[in-house]
Parts: C-alpha cells; sequence; structure tokens
C-alpha cells in the first residue's frame, strides 16, 4: 500500500491531500479505487483535476506488460557501473556497482562497512567526477576522514575541495527523516544534489538497519511497514533516475550460529547484490589490520558464495603506492 504524499503528483497539494484524508482517501490504492465524481464533490475540486491526479498515479504505480526485448534495451542503454575504487571489491561486484539496483554490505562492528562507503564516496567523486549522496544514519561520518582520504588522491586543494563539494552528507537518526529525506530526493532533491557537473549517480544509506531493526518485532506492528516504504523509495529511485544505491546492514546469526544479513527475509528480496564483510584471518604476507574478507551471498550476476580478500587501507593509499600496486596486480594475473 503505497500512503499518499505531497508532491506524489502535479495538483496533490497540501491541501487537497487534507481533504482526501478527511475523506477517508489515504493511499494510492484507496484513491484510484474511488468514485472520482463523488470524491471530487466531497474535497471541493474540479472532477478534471481529480481525473488528471488518478490517471497520474495509476501510471506510476501500475505494472505495464512490456517484452523481453525491450527489458534488454532499456538495460543496455541505462546502466552503468561503478567502479568501487577497490579492484578486489569490483572484480567480486562483476566490475562495480550497478546503477538502477541495490546494493548491500552487511557485517558486524569493525567489519569495514563504512570504511567502503567511505571509499566508495571518494572514488565516484575524485575519479568519476560524479556526485554522490551520503545518508548517515550513525554519526560515524566525517569530513575530516573524507579529506584525509582525498587528500591521497591529490595534493591539490582544489581537486580536494571540489571532490567533497560533489558529496552531500545527510545526517539523520529515525526512519521518519529517513523517508522524508528519500521521498524528497525522489521528488527533486537529487537534480539539486548535482554539483560541478557531475549528476548523482550514487546514494548510499549507512546504516539502513540501524533506524530499522529497533521498529521490527516486539509491539512494533509498523516497523515492518515502514521497512517496506523505505525499501520501495530505494528502489523506485535507483530505477528512475538511473543511480546506485549502497546501503550497510547488520549480521545475526541463525540457529544454527551462521552469520547472516540481518533485517528479516522480506529485506533479504530488496537488494539485487548482497555482500557480507568479515574480517578475514591473519596472513603472514599482509598486516592483518585493515585485511578483510567479502563474501558474495547474493547476485543474478556472479556464483553466490565466491570470495575475495581486500585492505581497507586501499583508499587510503598515496598515488604513487596505488600506482605500483596495480602494476602488481596486472603482473601477477
Amino acid at each position: 500500500m503505497v500512503v499518499l504524499r505531497e508532491g506524489m503528483c502535479p495538483g496533490l497539494d497540501a491541501g487537497l491531500l487534507r481533504d482526501l484524508r478527511a475523506a477517508d482517501v489515504k493511499t494510492v490504492e484507496d484513491l484510484v479505487s474511488s468514485d472520482t465524481e463523488e470524491l471530487a464533490r466531497k474535497c471541493s475540486v474540479s472532477y478534471k483535476a481529480l481525473l488528471a491526479i488518478r490517471r497520474v498515479l495509476l501510471a506510476q504505480h501500475t505494472a505495464f506488460p512490456v517484452s523481453g526485448a525491450d527489458l534488454y534495451e532499456e538495460l543496455l542503454s541505462s546502466t552503468a557501473i561503478l567502479s568501487t575504487g577497490n579492484p578486489s571489491l569490483d572484480k567480486l561486484l562483476d566490475s562495480g556497482l550497478y546503477t538502477g539496483e541495490i546494493t548491500e554490505l552487511s557485517g558486524g562492528p569493525g567489519s569495514g562497512k563504512s570504511q567502503v562507503c567511505f571509499g566508495v564516496a571518494v572514488h565516484i567523486s575524485y575519479q568519476l567526477k560524479q556526485s554522490v549522496v551520503y545518508i548517515d544514519t550513525t554519526g560515524g561520518l566525517t569530513a575530516g576522514r573524507l579529506l584525509e582520504m582525498l587528500q591521497t588522491e591529490t595534493s591539490n586543494t582544489e581537486e580536494q575541495m571540489a571532490a567533497l563539494q560533489r558529496i552531500q552528507i545527510f545526517r539523520l537518526f529515525d526512519v521518519y527523516s529517513l523517508l522524508d529525506c528519500l521521498y524528497g530526493l525522489r521528488s527533486g532533491g537529487l537534480q539539486q544534489a548535482s554539483v560541478g557537473g557531475g549528476s548523482v549517480k550514487a546514494v548510499i544509506v549507512d546504516s539502513v538497519s540501524a533506524v530499522i531493526s529497533p521498529l521490527l518485532g516486539g509491539k512494533h506492528n509498523e516497523g515492518m511497514s515502514l521497512m517496506i516504504q523505505v525499501a520501495g523509495v530505494l528502489k523506485t529511485m535507483a530505477k528512475d533516475f538511473n543511480v546506485a544505491a549502497l546501503v550497510t546492514n547488520h549480521v545475526t546469526r541463525s540457529g544454527s550460529g551462521e552469520v547472516q544479513p540481518g533485517l528479516g527475509a522480506s529485506w533479504s528480496h530488496i537488494p539485487r547484490t548482497r555482500i557480507l564483510l568479515e574480517r578475514a584471518e591473519p596472513s603472514a604476507a599482509v598486516s592483518p589490520s585493515g585485511l578483510r574478507s567479502a563474501t558474495l551471498i547474493k547476485s543474478s550476476r556472479q556464483p553466490c558464495h565466491i570470495k575475495a580478500e581486500f585492505d581497507l587501507r586501499w583508499w587510503s593509499r598515496s598515488e604513487e603506492e596505488s600506482s605500483r600496486k596495480r602494476k602488481l596486480d596486472e603482473t601477477d594475473s
């Protein structure tokens, strides 16, 4: 059920929304199943105006049949693949983050979820010259940390500042604020967040579970509905605006003691790709402090349960170190 909100379509303003609610019309389903003529009288609005709103909402929320060929053509013309900046992670993701999709990083405390998100944001803003929307629900992101990572990419202060300007940060600490932010971005905020000639190509939510999991289970019956709303707006925004959505999730343990992503079975269908991050076993060749193991646990493109190891400090390497490491990787392959 999609709740009616101000600005969902032209003509659906605060006054009409108030009148519709007074007539017990609160969702898109309520509106399209109502007698339009009678509802227009109740809300003191013209029949033509209400009919136009009804048609727009039907077009937005009704599934129309399309051929497989049409879908494939749309995929070829609209999908872009954004490198994360880390070759090992890109390989696991079949080249990187795909626009139009939701990718999830799950892991326990200290697994490196936020560090990966920082690195992805910096790489897209500096190397790809595109804008990033970063929604921080845990208070873990600081401009200082982003600047440190940018300083290892370039010593040019103007380039650092330009890259920082392309990262738009929202700090939100409850699911209602998150929903308002996502709806606002979908209703035009993404265009406003485009800075420096680059359009918004990634929306990062770190962490989606921090604001949803406290509302699930127990006496909180609305938690599941709010989670599905978050999922819905993220999916439509990713597809409609051709952006890559990257979200982080906590982990729980199954009955058999196996580590698995949180938020339950309903959420598991939302991300197209899911990666589980864990601390890697100490290696004699690499210092263990930054080493992480990434396991692909859901993908429509790669075999599941393949693993990769990578160093979180990759995004903090100097330009010379990165170039040297790339040459070594090319020699090894």
